[in-house]
């Protein structure tokens, strides 16, 4: 080695050592609901390292205002929103430039509920019946199909607002049904409060099948290198998930100890099946039927290019 050339190798070894080291892209996401286990992918990619190896430092932020986190986004405040893939749709037709990059929880939560010992054995039974609802939106859609696939309509019954107090109005009898009750939470705390429910599945009683919660940012970012890389980091935390669902539980555990209680822990193991095993993975056919049933039923004027809203992203 001639003592130029090893020179020129000792500056340019002391010019990386000195170099920074880059740092990591900031993304903020903003959840839908309090952090609870339908986020487990969201906590075991920032927890065990995922967000980390992507080169990705992700805040995750639980919202004061559950309807708030896609307005935020399109209007610039955070990068991702988790929401609804029904509400996205109506979020469209609003005009909010937003577009779904991923799914989080790729099978419908929402169910019908009824008490197991109670007057609903059938759903021929609601026929004068109260049924208690948190949210006015797409669940008059729901219940309507439901109802009319046991040849009832919507006229056959009292819809009460119980807010989002589903099981204590249902154990209450304060109403006779609930629509808005998620089978991985609302099922699983009337069985630990002694009183098992039973449910009736919207996909099942006329609602096509739709992904319950999907990733969303504004279409300025719709090709942002940053949404491949968070969908990629989701993606291996959720098959590390399926593949160790107890070293998941422990990792999720320690992150949101307040979380440890006979509730979160089985709607973990509950949800563990409805996680999106490929995020990025679209079906515009899928969304179509969804479109088409929410414009037959008047809640959006046009089925939307499927592009215009939704990508894979890579």
């Amino acid at each position: 080695m001639t003592p130029i050339l090893r020179t020129c190798l000792l500056a340019a070894g002391l010019a990386l050592t000195a170099a920074p080291a880059s740092a990591a892209d900031k993304l903020t996401v903003l959840l839908d609901w309090f952090v609870n286990p339908d986020h487990a992918p969201l906590v075991i990619a920032k927890e065990g390292g995922y967000f980390e190896r992507h080169g990705l430092d992700v805040d995750i932020i639980a919202p004061a205002d559950a309807s708030a986190p896609p307005r935020l986004v399109a209007a610039g405040q955070a990068d991702i929103a988790v929401t609804y893939q029904p509400d996205l749709m109506l979020q469209v037709k609003e005009g909010l430039p937003l577009t779904r990059i991923g799914t989080l929880v790729e099978t419908p939560l929402n169910a019908l509920i009824a008490l197991k010992d109670g007057p609903i054995q059938k759903l021929e039974d609601l026929k004068g019946k109260k049924i208690g609802y948190s949210v006015a939106s797409l669940q008059n859609a729901y219940i309507d199909s439901i109802l009319a696939s046991a040849g009832l309509t919507s006229k056959d019954v009292e819809m009460v607002n119980v807010n989002f107090n589903l099981s204590t109005s249902l154990m209450s009898g304060q109403v006779d049904a609930v629509i808005d009750g998620y089978r991985n939470f609302e099922l699983t705390q009337l069985a630990i409060e002694g009183k098992p429910g039973k449910a009736w599945f919207p996909e099942e009683h006329g609602v096509p099948p739709y992904d319950e919660l999907i990733y969303v940012t504004r279409n300025e970012l719709r090709t942002d290198p940053r949404m491949a890389r968070f969908i990629a980091a989701v993606e291996e935390a959720t098959i590390f998930l399926t593949n160790h669902p107890d070293e998941a539980l422990a990792l999720f555990l320690k992150a949101h100890p307040d979380l440890n209680d006979e509730l979160n822990r089985k709607a973990f193991a509950d949800t563990l099946p409805r996680f999106a095993k490929r995020p990025a993975a679209l079906d515009p056919g899928r969304y179509d039927r969804f479109a088409l049933y929410l414009k037959e039923r008047g809640l959006i004027d046009v089925v939307p290019p499927i592009d215009s809203y939704a990508i894979a992203p890579r």
